[in-house]
C-alpha cells in the first residue's frame, strides 16, 4: 500500500498536470493520477478540491489564472493581457461573420432548435457553410429530431462551446443585449458569411480611390501632358532654328531680285521675324 502524499507534493502534482494537459481536467481525472492509498480514501476528492482552491488563490496577481469551465479546470492567460501575448503568433485569430454569430447565439439561448426556427427569427435562410463550420468546431451537435413531417434535426451546444468561451454552464451566458453589442460592429465592417469583406455592387472587393489617390492621378496626368507639351515646343523650336539659319540667304536672294526689278529696298514688304514662330509654345488646357 502506497504512503499518503503530503499536501505540498499533492499541490505540485496537480499543478504540473494542469500545465501539461492540452484540455481542462476534472476532479475525477485528477484523482485518477494517484495510486490506491496515495490519497485518503474518504477525503481524496476534497483534498484535490482544496488544492485547486489554493492554486487559484496563488495565481491571483499573476499573468495567468486558474479557471473552471464546463469540462474541468485549466490555466489560461488573463484576458486583459491577450493583446500582448497574441503577438507570439503570426497567424491572426479567425473572424466570425455576423450571420454565424447570430446563428450560434440563437442555438445557445433557445436550444434545442431547428434550422427552420433560426430562419424564422433571422428572416433569412441559414447557410449550409455556417452549420458546417459550427459542427466542425464541435460547438453544436444534433440532440434529436422534432416530431413533425420531415423530422428536422434539433441542435444544441456542446461542452467544447462552453470551454471555448470560458463558461461553466449555460447559466453564465451574458445577457442578449451584450451579445447584440458584440455582433453589431460586424455589420459596420461588412463581414460576409465567410468572414471576408463584403463585395461592392460589382461583386468585387475593390474600393473607390481616395481623394488623395485621385489628386495624385491628376497631377501625374498633368505632368505627362507637360512633358508632351515640352516635346512639341522643342520640335517647334528646332523648326524655328532651321528657318533662322536659312533666313539670311533668303533675304539676300530676295533683295537681289528686288534690285533687278527696280524696286528699292524701302518698298520691300516688312518681314515677320522668324523668332515669332518659337516664342509661343503650345499649351494644354488644365483638366
Amino acid at each position: 500500500m502506497a504512503d499518503l502524499i503530503d499536501p505540498i507534493k499533492l499541490k505540485q502534482i496537480v499543478e504540473a498536470a494542469l500545465m501539461a494537459a492540452d484540455a481542462p481536467l476534472s476532479v475525477d481525472q485528477l484523482q485518477k493520477l494517484f495510486a490506491h492509498g496515495e490519497l485518503d480514501s474518504e477525503e481524496g476528492r476534497a483534498q484535490i478540491r482544496d488544492t485547486l482552491k489554493t492554486l487559484e488563490e496563488e495565481a491571483a496577481g499573476r499573468g495567468y489564472e486558474l479557471v473552471r469551465v464546463a469540462s474541468g479546470y485549466r490555466y489560461q492567460v488573463r484576458q486583459e493581457l491577450s493583446p500582448w501575448v497574441s503577438r507570439l503568433w503570426e497567424e491572426k485569430p479567425p473572424r466570425y461573420s455576423r450571420a454565424l454569430l447570430e446563428t450560434l447565439a440563437l442555438i445557445a439561448y433557445k436550444q434545442p432548435v431547428t434550422r427552420g426556427d433560426i430562419e424564422q427569427v433571422r428572416g433569412v435562410a441559414v447557410s449550409q457553410n455556417i452549420m458546417r463550420t459550427l459542427m466542425e468546431r464541435n460547438w453544436i451537435r444534433v440532440v434529436g429530431q422534432r416530431e413533425v413531417p420531415g423530422r428536422p434535426s434539433l441542435y444544441g451546444t456542446t461542452r467544447e462551446f462552453l470551454d471555448y468561451f470560458g463558461l461553466k454552464s449555460l447559466d453564465q451566458l451574458p445577457p442578449l443585449a451584450e451579445i447584440r453589442s458584440l455582433i453589431e460592429p460586424l455589420a459596420l465592417d461588412g463581414v460576409d458569411e465567410d468572414g471576408a469583406g463584403a463585395p461592392d455592387q460589382q461583386g468585387t472587393n475593390e474600393t473607390e480611390p481616395s481623394a488623395d489617390a485621385r489628386s495624385e492621378e491628376v497631377e501625374s496626368r498633368e505632368g505627362e501632358e507637360a512633358v508632351e507639351s515640352a516635346g512639341e515646343g522643342a520640335g517647334a523650336l528646332g523648326e524655328g532654328s532651321e528657318a533662322e539659319a536659312a533666313g539670311p540667304d533668303d533675304r539676300t536672294r530676295e533683295r537681289q531680285e528686288h534690285e533687278a526689278s527696280g524696286e528699292g529696298p524701302g518698298e520691300r514688304p516688312a518681314e515677320r521675324p522668324h523668332s515669332a514662330e518659337v516664342v509661343r509654345l503650345p499649351t494644354s488646357p488644365r483638366r
